[in-house]
């Protein structure tokens, strides 16, 4: 396939192009809240374990919530739950914006941003799966590296507008109402979407029968089951991102400004990344290269760990941004690609859980390791642990080394 048709492929689809704009802002506007809410928590508290708590409060709605939400993914309307998400986020974000402005209780942030973790529990199941209601099968693979760079694209621009409003504003108060804004305009982009018909559960299936489907079905998919467990414990231990508030003001010495080009330098490179990636044929070694991309992820913490260059650790952020796309793509297109329309939100939910978990408990983890051993043995032990656990899932899954093209899997499995 021709390189320019491959890169557009996806991108041809106005619906997959309404959705990816939406997505974006939506997603633009929560990491401008995330630069927000940890440089102003942090100025208020000095504390390294506040910080992780922001990431505590997010997860465990999701955690509660995961086998619901793909139930009512695969049973309602996608798009439907994803505008119903958006509300509830949009909401959120104006009360944000109060307690702000009111300098409230940290418990009351804390509640806030615990039903914003609620209300994303249900929009990343529904919004992921209705990617495969927009696009040709086809397309699954290009759609899912577009969908990251957009992911990417709003975690360079989010946070560098969030530290440049905060920075030239001396306040984070309207960051949380701009955040509203952009959830509002991705419910006007949903209303004209015009998507496929989803195969919806039989009413006669029992519900607890069906919550817990998506986890019985991901048990039995073994390249699929590594590659999350890869994602989940090289997140969870590599979490150098939540410190970033702790090593702008004290290590590197480079204020918000620094702060939010920081937190955009991950993202950088994932763009870079994903944009090769949209242009290049289908993986043929998918398996190692994920181990390899893995590895790299735990290697660029552990220096960015040690680093007390502003420039040496962009560059490791840069590095980290990079592998971590390619980990997203492959194991996206592999949930799309492997996994039954029907079965989709809740296979998709069990993913968001193990993904969005080891984002926000190994933010809670090294906030607490940081609070007691220093937050450079936090992010360099992590990024250690990193690749023991490339090394662990690469034996315990013979399958992950095995994996060849994302298509061949397909037709493998239903030969």
């Amino acid at each position: 396939m021709h390189a320019g048709r491959t890169l557009n492929q996806a991108l041809r689809v106005r619906d997959f192009r309404l959705l990816l704009a939406g997505s974006f802002l939506s997603m633009f506007g929560r990491q401008m809240l995330s630069v927000a809410i940890g440089w102003e928590l942090y100025l208020r508290t000095g504390s390294a374990l506040v910080l992780g708590g922001i990431g505590l409060a997010q997860v465990l709605p999701i955690i509660v919530l995961f086998l619901p939400s793909g139930y009512i993914a695969d049973r309602y309307s996608r798009r439907y739950v994803v505008i119903g998400s958006q509300v509830v986020l949009a909401l959120a974000s104006l009360y944000l914006a109060f307690l702000s402005y009111q300098h409230g209780s940290l418990w009351l942030i804390y509640a806030c941003l615990a039903i914003m973790g609620g209300a994303q529990s249900f929009n990343g199941p529904a919004s992921s799966a209705l990617v495969a209601q927009v696009v040709p099968e086809s397309a699954y693979e290009n759609a899912m590296t577009w969908r990251s760079s957009v992911t990417q694209l709003s975690a360079v621009l989010g946070p560098t507008t969030g530290g440049l409003l905060i920075g030239i504003l001396q306040s984070a108060t309207f960051v949380y109402v701009l955040c509203a804004i952009t959830s509002i305009i991705f419910i006007a982009l949903l209303v004209p979407m015009h998507v496929n018909p989803q195969k919806k559960l039989a009413s006669t299936k029992r519900t607890l029968a069906s919550l817990v489907e998506g986890m019985r079905f991901l048990g039995k998919a073994q390249v699929l089951l590594a590659a999350i467990t890869l994602d989940l414990f090289a997140v969870l231990l590599g979490g150098a991102t939540t410190l970033l508030p702790i090593y702008a003001q004290n290590i590197l010495h480079v204020g918000p400004i620094g702060l939010g080009w920081m937190q955009a330098a991950s993202s950088i490179g994932a763009i870079c990344t994903a944009l090769i990636l949209a242009s290049r044929p289908p993986f043929k070694h998918a398996g190692y290269t994920l181990l390899l991309a893995v590895t790299g992820f735990g290697v660029a913490t552990i220096i960015f760990g040690l680093s007390r260059s502003f420039w040496l650790s962009l560059l490791m952020l840069f590095l980290l941004g990079a592998c971590d796309n390619i980990s997203v793509v492959i194991r996206s297109t592999l949930l799309l690609v492997r996994t039954p329309d029907e079965m989709r939100g809740r296979v998709s939910a069990v993913s968001s859980l193990f993904i969005s978990s080891s984002n926000q408990l190994g933010g809670f983890e090294s906030g607490l390791v940081a609070q007691l051993i220093g937050p450079v043995l936090s992010v360099v032990t992590g990024g250690i642990g990193t690749i023991l656990v490339v090394l662990l899932i690469a034996f315990l899954w013979p399958e992950m080394r095995h994996l060849g093209t994302l298509r061949e899997e397909k037709q493998a499995q239903s030969s």
